[in-house]
């Protein structure tokens, strides 16, 4: 496969791992297309048209994309491999390289850039996996993030836990320990909760009695993991060439699906 590593150009950006349906055109950090919409079970039918009105929409001819940037999850197993197989025949059908993003660093962006707080930072990205869990992660901003000045990069999130699916409960008070061990002056000012926290409040806002933070530097963001950050974040890596071969490009699940967990159960 041809590879375009540090190419400038229209990057196509794709999630899928939730309920939403994200695809974005961007050129470096400017966003030429963005839609966020919900799409719940119909990413199968929908996506592939809604490709073809950013495209049109943004004046973009799919032969003159620099890349390709795809949320890989975790988040909705059915939903995770729409967004990966279409990235992945785009990809090897037009020779372009494709930048593998994390949609729990997207969907922190996305929260981080709603509610702006005013200072450093944990950013606590969730999904909801049922049964009291969470497609979860952490992050660290010095301060709010949004699109970078004309000339400048923005800059990024600093990932201080890997992908995961934990139960929030537990995940709440790992954190707590995590803010109780740091000297008071390398403690973060806000804890910031995004995404799907309306099915997990109570259980995250208890970090504030766990911490002794104020409840109000515990916030909460619903939001979805929007394309403009898939976009922003798979640019940088296309730039950087940290790119991903169409053919080795993979979802990311956290946990094997209940056929795969069988499988090897069935095994010597």
């Amino acid at each position: 496969m041809e590879n375009n590593n540090g190419a400038q150009g229209r990057v196509l950006a794709l999630d899928t791992s939730s309920a939403s349906q994200a695809v974005a055109v961007l050129e470096g950090q400017d966003i030429r297309f963005e839609s966020s919409s919900l799409a719940e079970r119909n990413h199968s039918v929908n996506l592939l048209p809604k490709i073809e009105r950013a495209l049109r929409e943004s004046g973009t001819d799919k032969r003159a994309l620099a890349g390709i940037a795809v949320g890989i999850g975790p988040g909705s197993y059915t939903g995770v491999r729409i967004a990966v197989t279409t990235a992945k025949t785009l990809a090897w059908a037009l020779k372009l390289p494709v930048a593998a993003v994390s949609s729990l660093e997207a969907q922190a962006c996305s929260g981080l850039e709603a509610a702006a707080p005013q200072g450093r930072s944990w950013i606590v990205p969730l999904v909801d996996a049922r049964r009291g869990q969470a497609y979860t992660a952490l992050f660290e901003a010095a301060g709010p993030i949004g699109a970078a000045p004309e000339g400048q990069e923005a800059q990024p999130l600093t990932r201080l836990a890997d992908d995961a699916i934990l139960m929030v409960d537990d995940w709440t008070a790992r954190l707590a320990e995590r803010w109780n061990a740091l000297p008071i002056g390398e403690r973060p000012e806000y804890v910031l909760f995004t995404g799907e926290t309306d099915k997990h409040g109570e259980t995250v806002r208890s970090l504030a009695g766990l911490t002794g933070l104020a409840a109000e530097r515990v916030l909460l963001q619903d939001c979805t993991a929007e394309a403009r950050w898939i976009g922003r974040i798979g640019t940088r890596k296309l730039e950087s060439g940290d790119t991903v071969d169409a053919h080795a490009l993979l979802p990311n699940y956290t946990q094997v699906t209940e056929a795969e967990a069988n499988l090897l159960r069935s095994r010597p």
